[in-house]
């Protein structure tokens, strides 16, 4: 059984391209498509594996944008179980103005899974092994979905020493916490549309933070804060890192990213701090690279050294 297993259930193929400008009504001309495996879990799956780490990915996979998702994920040598379900995995897409550097993304809501699809993916963790030290939920849930569907899966397939790490938002998000688990990485905006606060300065993120270890949902939060860098709060702990100044090509993945190395550095016994270091540096790795590509592990451990907290 790998050290660190991801789930995606609703996992998609990355479309991105690039066009001078985005002009309504007229034919644009693209430049070459990029194709990507994606979805959150996937994602972390591809950096940690980039990094060396023991990974395996479970999706959700269905028709004939699941078989390429398979074949992108062996290109890049990411180990995988997938589910078949009979639903077609979706893709995404994301549009680069060359002339403004803005980026347009279109998220597609994925397809209607079945009522037993959650539990053929429960079945597939559990048949893996040895329970993972670490169980990475990460995405959006796929229409037809529970919306505890992340809780149940942490109730059904973790033992105690599994430290379940989850990366979502909106109503997957809160039903989740109310289970509790081990890490939880909201983005700012996620944290807002949880807590209903507009949490507009530090000493509120700080608050809100807290909130969610004191409550028992979760014992370490990671909040990302874009070009800001990001806040980890734990019961005795705060950290606090500014963004990195990098030259940003694409923002996507950086979140799955900054997961992904946290999960890799503390699976190799690493302290938090520089588990959080390693995520912070992920993440802004990943914003040199276009499209969904990710990081570098070249970027990474350069940028790694750069990160500062306090």
């Amino acid at each position: 059984m790998a050290e660190i297993v991801t789930v995606t259930l609703n996992p998609a193929v990355d479309v991105a391209t690039s066009v001078e400008q985005i002009v309504d009504t007229r034919k644009l001309r693209c430049s070459a498509a990029q194709r990507d495996p994606g979805g959150g879990g996937i994602n972390v799956a591809r950096v940690v594996q980039r990094l060396g780490g023991d990974c395996v990915a479970l999706y959700l996979r269905g028709g004939a944008t699941g078989q390429v998702l398979q074949q992108l994920l062996d290109t890049e040598h990411v180990a995988g179980r997938d589910v078949e379900i009979t639903g077609e995995t979706r893709e995404n897409f994301s549009v680069q103005e060359t002339s403004t550097g803005r980026e347009y993304r279109f998220v597609m809501p994925g397809p209607t899974i079945a009522e037993n699809d959650l539990q053929r993916c429960i079945d597939q963790i559990n048949a893996l092994g040895t329970p993972p030290r670490y169980l990475v939920m990460s995405g959006s849930l796929p229409p037809g979905a529970p919306v505890d569907s992340y809780a149940r899966i942490a109730r059904s397939t973790c033992t105690p020493g599994t430290r379940v790490v989850l990366d979502t938002s909106g109503p997957a998000l809160a039903a989740a916490l109310d289970a509790g688990v081990w890490l939880v990485k909201p983005s700012l905006n996620e944290l807002r549309a949880l807590t209903g606060q507009p949490l507009a300065s530090e000493p509120e993120w700080l608050a809100a933070a807290e909130e969610l270890v004191r409550g028992g949902h979760a014992q370490i939060v990671a909040l990302t804060l874009g070009e800001r860098g990001a806040v980890l709060v734990t019961a005795k702990r705060f950290l606090r890192a500014t963004g990195l100044p990098v030259q940003v090509s694409s923002s996507i993945g950086a979140g799955d990213s900054f997961v992904a190395a946290m999960v890799w550095a503390l699976n190799r016994d690493a302290s938090l701090d520089q588990a959080f270091h390693y995520g912070v540096a992920a993440a802004s790795a990943t914003l040199l690279s276009a499209g969904t590509a990710l990081c570098k592990p070249v970027d990474v451990e350069r940028l790694y050294c750069e990160v500062s907290s306090r």
